[in-house]
C-alpha cells in the first residue's frame, strides 16, 4: 500500500514512468491442436463440417439443403431456406457435442438483403431472447447451390 501512494505521489511529481515495473514473465498458454469433425462421415467437398479447438466448435457455413432430397436447396423461398439452414446448424451440433443455446456468434450471409425480416422471423425462434448469439450479417453475390441464405456458428461444447 505504501509503494502505491509513493508511486502516485511520484507519478505526479516525475511523470508515469516513474512507477512502471518491470513486465512481469507467465508461462505462454498451453497449445490447443483443432480437432476436425467429420460426424456424418468423410466429407464430400473439401472443408470439414465442424472443427473444434478447445472448448469452441467452429461450424462450417450451412445451407437450406435437405438431405432427404439429393442435397438440393429447399424450395418455398426464403423463409423454408433459413429454417432448413437452421435446422442443419441444429442438427450438426448435436451431432458434435454442442447445442443450439450454446451458439455465442452467427455470421449470415444474404442473396438479398431485402429478405433481412423474413429471415430474422424465422431465426429469432432458434434463439432464446435475450440470450441471442452476437451476429454479422452481410448481402453476398452468389451463395453456394444458388440458395438465399447461409450461416455459419460458433458454439461452447459441452
Amino acid at each position: 500500500m505504501k509503494r502505491q501512494f509513493a508511486c502516485l505521489l511520484a507519478a505526479a511529481a516525475l511523470g508515469a514512468s516513474a512507477c512502471q515495473r518491470a513486465p512481469v514473465r507467465t508461462a505462454p498458454a498451453p497449445a490447443v491442436d483443432p480437432e476436425f469433425l467429420h460426424p456424418f462421415g468423410a466429407p464430400t467437398r473439401p472443408f470439414s463440417p465442424a472443427v473444434r479447438v478447445g472448448n469452441l466448435i467452429y461450424l462450417a457455413g450451412q445451407i437450406g439443403t435437405d438431405a432427404t432430397a439429393s442435397g438440393a436447396v429447399v424450395s418455398g423461398g426464403i423463409a423454408a431456406e433459413a429454417k432448413q439452414t437452421l435446422e442443419n446448424i441444429k442438427q450438426t451440433l448435436a451431432a458434435v457435442g454442442s447445442s443450439m443455446e450454446r451458439v455465442v456468434k452467427c455470421t449470415v450471409f444474404m442473396a438479398d438483403m431485402k429478405e433481412w425480416d423474413a429471415m430474422n422471423a424465422v431465426y429469432r425462434t432458434y434463439f432464446t431472447a435475450p440470450n441471442y448469439p452476437a451476429r454479422s450479417a452481410l448481402g453476398a453475390n452468389g451463395l453456394a447451390l444458388n440458395a438465399k441464405v447461409e450461416i455459419e456458428c460458433i458454439a461452447a461444447a459441452k
